[in-house]
Order: C-alpha cells, then structure tokens, then sequence
C-alpha cells in the first residue's frame, strides 16, 4: 500500500513514471525512506509510523525553508498524512566524510574544515529557525523540560547504571539528579534544540552542509547541540579539534546574541555531563536489553568523555560523581564484550592468480564472475585506473551492464545475509573476479561492500587483493 501512495505521489508531482524504488538505510528509526527514480529525476520517500511525528518534519522543512536553512523542501503529502516526498540531496553524509580521521583518530584539514563549517550554521538553526515559531507542532514533546530530563536521566539509571552491576543508593542518587535537572532548567531561551546534532543528519552538497532528520527538535537551550556533535562518542575528536569546534561556533553565535564566553563554556560542560549520562543509556538499553553487544563496543568511547569531565570534579552533585568515578574504573569496560555480528568479507581478484581462499574455516561463499561485463581495461586511456577512480566508475555506469549485473547480485547476497542473520552465523564470503582484478571487479566490490553496510547491521571487509587494499566499513 505505501508503495503505491509513494509511487502516485512521485508520478503525479513529476508527471513521469516511476522507474526504480529503493529502499535506503535507518538507523534505529520506524521511518521508512526510499530513493525514487523516473527519467533523471531523483526523490526521496518517507513512509512514517506516526502522523504527528510526519507533521512536525513537514511544518519545520516549510518554517526552515522560509528562514533560508538548508534543509531538503517537502514536495508533496498524502492525504491520509502518513506518506510524502521530499527533495533528494543527495548521498554524500558528512559522516562518511570523516571516515580516516573516526579511524585514526587523526583529522585532516579537510574533514575539520568541514566540521567547522557544520557547526558555524547551527545558530543560524537554532534562532533563525525559532523564528516565529508555533512550538505546539513539535513532537513528541514542545520543549526541553522536566520530563525530558527525568525521562533522560533515568534511562541511564535503570537501563545503564543498574545493568553494570556497581551498588549505589538510589535516594542519595536521585538527590543529586534534582539538582541537576535545576540547574539544566536554567535556561527558557525561545531557540531551537535540534535534539539529534550529529555527522549522519548532515548531507555535504556542493561542499555545504544540509540538514535532515531533525522531525524531533523542539524549543530549548543552545548548548544541547553542540555537546552532541563535539561531544559525538565514537567521533574521538582530538581536544584541540573541540576547542576548535568551540571557537567556530562562538565566533557564528555572536552574529545573534551577545555571548559571555566563560558563562557558555560553565553551561556546555553541564551539558556535556547531561548529555553522556543519556547516550550511556541509550548504549546499555540497546546493548544490555535488545543484545545488540556492539552498541557495547561504543561504550569506553562515552566513558573516556566522561574521565574528561571529572578531571574537574562536578562538587555540585557530590554522590553522582562519585559513582561516575567508580564508573569510569571498572575493568569491564576495558575490555567490551566481542562484536558478534555477521562480518561478510567482500573481495576483488584476478582469475588468473585463483580464487581467494576463505581463512575462517567456512568454505567460502559467493563468486562472481565479471568477466562479462564490458571491459575498460581493453582501453589504453583506461589502464592506469582502477574500479575506485572516477574515470573507470562513469565507463561502467555509462554502459549499463555493470549495474544489471549488481541487481542480480543485490538480491542473491541480501536473502544470504538475512538468513545468516536469523541463524546468527559469524562469516561468509563473497568475491568478485575479472581479468586482472584492477577495474571491474573492484567496482562491483565497492558497490556491494557499501550497499550492504548501508542496508545491514553487519561489519562488512573490504580486499582488493591486486590492488593490495584492505579496509572496514
């Protein structure tokens, strides 16, 4: 049914058939979004669960857009409100932007000029999009308020703290949460919360950042924001990066409020502490409760944040503190418990140097063969690329064949892994072979290596075995 609501919406906007639905990846959210194609016409389709929920991401995209945000414009809606289609911005998120420096721990000035650049818009979205704002639409909630932060502050009690197994007195801890929530209180400025700040709600396009998924924002204080994207877990900013960061976004701040530097960065911290108890939470629910252990693995990520803010002890909250110094100290979060997800390991080769061998005692799985497929490599111009340049890419895709080919392939692998899910297997393996292992191959490996993570909750290798490229995604 949604697929022909979303089909009549996209053919009834455009006035051209719809020629390909695909479905793209969430992450944790009912929302369903698909990418829809007719002629060189590109839109995204969201199938939402909740009506309110739809209502509040169309009445903000419409408010953004009348402010200048960049944010994608709201084409069309269904009748029923369940449904609508959206522009499409294409694929480029600033998270996959940052993929060496998550690795390395190392930015270059290229990702930092990026995150820089993200975070110099966020006043402008969080008071120009306040602008004249009709709070009441914003869902679940109007505001950043006590049952926001009670909700918060007791999931990283009961679905974090109580899960790890350390004792503690929950009055005295309650005690200290009161004051807290007092103190988070402070603040009723008329600004827009975000309330999701982060490097995958960002679209790099045309080198300027856009936003998305923004449907649960609602009135409340600036620093929210900003702790969630410097402060990001797994991100592992450098300090000097945060300070960085800071500093950006102060410097865009004042193009809207007078600011007291040393009074914001005594709020932030608050924020930053408010901030990791609930993504703590969020970890252990996900972890502890829905065993999902790699949610686990982010863990010593928060934890490490947290030592950070307690090497200036928080003396206002006596009893929380103590408890999160006990907290950082616990050797189980040393050592997280192993990622036991399904890892499929993805190869390019040459046929001439054999089929890669499978080291994880299973037999192996798919082989491809791409030898079929038009070859650039027959072409001299070609021959000093590979299938991850530009040049070989727009060969392949321009001839077609390739990407008949992947379809196929998609839907072999993808029943594969979600059998393999459900039987809660560990490996399996699929290659693909050409000629010499340098332009074919290596496409169709990239192509299904980034499908698959983008469509699964597995870890997916990636081995140009000719090309002597390894690489997780």
């Amino acid at each position: 049914m949604t697929e022909d609501i979303l089909k009549d919406l996209f053919e009834s906007y455009t006035g051209v058939t719809l020629a390909e639905k695909t479905e793209l990846p969430t992450s944790g959210s009912h929302r369903r979004y698909y990418r829809l194609k007719g002629g060189n016409i590109s839109i995204i389709g969201v199938s939402g669960t909740s009506l309110e929920e739809n209502r509040a991401f169309i009445a903000l995209s419409r408010h953004f857009k009348e402010k200048g945000l960049h944010v994608p414009t709201v084409l069309a809606v269904a009748e029923d409100g369940m449904s609508y289609i959206q522009e499409d911005l294409g694929e480029k998120l600033l998270f996959d932007h940052l993929t060496g420096g998550r690795e390395s721990g190392l930015y270059s000035s290229y990702e930092t000029s990026l995150l820089c650049r993200t975070i110099e818009e966020l006043p402008k979205i969080q008071f120009k999009g306040a602008e004249g704002r009709d709070w009441s639409v914003c869902y679940p909630q109007a505001a950043f308020d006590e049952r926001m932060v009670d909700f918060d502050l007791n999931y990283f009690e009961y679905s974090f703290l109580k899960a790890t197994g350390l004792e503690f007195n929950e009055g005295s801890l309650q005690d200290d949460f009161e004051r807290l929530k007092a103190d988070l209180l402070k603040d009723r400025d008329n600004t827009f919360l975000y309330r999701d700040f982060q490097a995958r709600n960002v679209i790099i396009r045309d080198g300027e950042p856009w936003f998305i998924d923004y449907q649960g924002g609602r009135r409340g204080p600036i620093y929210y924001d900003v702790a969630s994207f410097i402060w990001q877990a797994r991100s592992r900013y450098p300090e000097e990066l945060k300070q960085e960061l800071i500093k950006s976004y102060l410097r865009a701040l004042r193009s809207y409020t007078d600011v007291d530097e040393d009074h914001f960065r005594e709020r932030l911290r608050l924020f930053v502490l408010f901030r990791t108890l609930q993504v703590l939470g969020a970890y252990g629910f996900r972890g502890y409760f829905e065993k999902k252990p790699h949610f686990l693995a982010s863990v010593p990520y928060a934890l490490d944040n947290l030592r950070s803010l307690l090497k200036t002890p928080f003396a206002d909250y006596p009893y929380l503190n103590a408890i999160l110094s006990k907290l950082t100290t616990m050797p189980q979060f040393y050592e997280i418990e192993a990622d036991r997800r399904l890892e499929v390991h993805v190869y390019s080769f040459a046929y001439k140097k054999g089929i890669p061998a499978d080291t994880t005692g299973n037999g192996g799985g798919y082989v491809f063969d791409c030898r079929s497929i038009n070859n650039p490599g027959k072409y001299e111009h070609y021959r000093q690329f590979n299938g991850n340049d530009p040049e070989v890419i727009k060969f392949l895709e321009d001839d077609g064949e390739v990407l008949v080919f992947l379809k196929s392939v998609y839907k072999l692998v993808d029943a594969h892994v979600e059998r393999f899910i459900e039987r809660k297997f560990t490996h399996l393996q699929v290659c693909f072979g050409c000629t010499g292992g340098q332009h074919r191959s290596v496409f169709c490996a990239e192509r299904l290596a980034r499908h698959l993570s983008e469509k699964y909750d597995v870890r997916v290798k990636l081995t140009h075995r000719e090309l002597d490229i390894e690489k997780s995604l």
